[in-house]
């Protein structure tokens, strides 16, 4: 296991702090909390692009979507 030392400056501090009380964890499970939902954000964006590049992609107009759920079902 990897030992890494951080520094943060007062306003980072400030937040880690607030953060580790806000969520009850201590300040290291929210640090690799959050760098695995980076580590997640970068792979859900690269499927999105694959499919979107390779895939039959059909954007929806937001108004096309309500007037779909206001019709009465037949």
């Amino acid at each position: 296991m990897a030992v890494i030392s951080l520094r943060l400056n007062r306003n980072e501090e400030s937040m880690i702090n607030f953060l580790s009380n806000y969520y009850e964890q201590d300040k290291s499970s929210l640090i690799k909390y959050s760098l695995k939902e980076l580590y997640e954000d970068i792979i859900d964006k690269q499927v999105i692009t694959d499919y979107e590049k390779n895939g039959e992609t059909k954007f929806v107009d937001s108004s096309d979507i309500i007037n779909m759920i206001k019709k009465p079902a037949v």
